[in-house]
């Protein structure tokens, strides 16, 4: 999965959850699979960071 699937999703996941609809199982396992997903994209920018980080200073 690239970051910006995972994005998309917890996007998703983020209007379904401010539906006053959901069921709260659903709404259980949306949010699990949200916190995955943000954990997910949290380590990826992570280690963009860090490469950008090290490009720059082998440049200088």
């Amino acid at each position: 999965m690239t970051y910006e699937q995972a994005l998309k999703r917890l996007e998703e996941i983020v209007d379904l959850l401010e539906k006053k609809d959901t069921p709260l199982e659903e709404s259980l396992k949306l949010f699990e699979e949200g916190t995955k997903l943000s954990s997910f994209c949290s380590e990826k920018l992570s280690k963009a960071k860090q490469k950008i980080t090290e490009l720059t200073k082998n440049n200088e």
